[in-house]
């Protein structure tokens, strides 16, 4: 598997090609990439995800990913790093807290494959950002830098934006910092069952048994274990629409104690099964 680096905060690439490498590789930054034009399929860790003219992407540190084009396409790619977070400019215009929470909805693009972009207003907004950092970093004029930091700057929190409006209801600029620390754990160890009880939890975090769950529901508006569940099936629904595992694939994945056990839960959250839910979402 091949792994690419950045060596500055950020970095603006354009490409327009015939066909993309079909070796599945991975990155230590983020990648922002939107498709000026063309289509294809993107596979981003085993999901498949077709593409078209105006969507936008997000792939996170340690995803896998790789392309498959139908007609010539023409790429925006804007990479970032970590340090490009917590730079000193980028430091002196957001607080602490606002930073944190940028992570915290970064980090959840892998969660959501497709297109980013749900506001219709940033949906005409985005290519026009994406026009003029193309135009900036071709012209290079006067303070050509600090405008292309201005124009990142917007375009990553317009991502972020649109990210957070799949969140929780309740999980929004105004959650308690722990409360989205607590929310990254449980996804980050969502394969690791025994990592999510919650006197794990609580011990990881500093606190008792009974303070996290009082302190969970009322930050996100629901108890942890109900938080867990919803989620898993949140990860399921995403294998039954941009993959062809098979229900006891997706079953044992997840650690659901079996096919029978994932389709009872499915479809108590749900209102119906796995198979029903794939086939309907087929032909949406």
């Amino acid at each position: 598997m091949t792994r690419e680096n950045i060596y500055q905060p950020f970095e603006i690439i354009y490409k327009e090609v015939d066909s993309c490498p079909v070796v599945p590789h991975q990155h230590t930054f983020f990648e922002l990439i939107y498709i000026v034009e063309g289509s294809g399929i993107q596979y981003v860790n085993g999901n498949s995800i077709r593409f078209e003219t105006g969507h936008l992407f997000l792939l996170t540190p340690q995803d896998t990913h790789h392309f498959e084009l139908d007609v010539r396409t023409r790429f925006f790619f804007l990479r970032f790093s970590q340090v490009y977070l917590n730079r000193q400019q980028t430091a002196l215009m957001y607080t602490q807290d606002w930073r944190q929470r940028m992570e915290f909805i970064l980090g959840n693009a892998s969660h959501q494959p497709g297109c980013l972009l749900y506001a219709a207003a940033d949906k005409q907004l985005v290519p026009a950002l994406v026009d003029g950092l193309l135009k900036e970093d071709e012209g290079r004029q006067l303070y050509h830098g600090e405008v292309i930091s201005q124009l990142v700057n917007t375009l990553i929190t317009i991502v972020a934006r649109n990210i957070a409006l799949k969140l929780p209801e309740q999980v929004k600029d105004n959650t308690a910092v722990m409360a989205l620390n607590l929310i990254r754990y449980i996804q980050e160890h969502i394969y690791s069952p025994q990592e999510l009880r919650a006197e794990v939890v609580a011990k990881q975090f500093g606190i008792s048994v009974s303070y996290l769950g009082r302190y969970f529901r009322k930050h996100t508006g629901e108890n942890m274990q109900d938080y867990i569940t919803n989620y898993k099936l949140k990860l399921v629904e995403i294998r039954l629409q941009h993959s062809d595992m098979r229900i006891n694939e997706i079953a044992a994945e997840l650690n659901f104690t079996d096919e029978s056990h994932l389709n009872r839960l499915f479809k108590k959250y749900r209102g119906m099964n796995p198979s029903a839910f794939r086939k309907q979402a087929a032909v949406a």
